[in-house]
């Protein structure tokens, strides 16, 4: 796994997301209502909808083209609908606010 750092904790608001570029791939980081971080492809499987423009419920965003529902922990979309998109393991270092996002490779 490679750890890039890509933000700091301030950046991302409660209920929020900020986009990141990380290896040619758009990441949105979530930041719940819990305080709790999530790193998900930022493409809905569906049609490919920006899901940091998403409404975010609870720990699931809906896609902002077709309200496709997409569980941030496990990047599963909810039934009735099918499909899955990456998800990335987050750390924030405790002294900074630092936020990394781990990819494997």
């Amino acid at each position: 796994m490679k750890k890039f750092r890509i933000g700091h904790l301030a950046d991302i608001d409660e209920k929020g997301a900020r986009t990141f570029l990380v290896q040619d791939t758009e990441i949105a980081v979530f930041k719940l209502s819990d305080g709790s971080l999530h790193a998900v492809e930022n493409r809905c499987p569906h049609k490919g909808g920006k899901l940091s423009e998403g409404m975010v419920c609870g720990t699931a965003v809906h896609c902002p083209l077709h309200d496709w529902k997409i569980d941030l922990r496990s990047g599963k979309v909810h039934e009735p609908d099918d499909g899955c998109l990456n998800t990335y393991p987050t750390e924030v270092d405790g002294n900074s606010g630092d936020i990394y996002v781990l990819i494997a490779g």
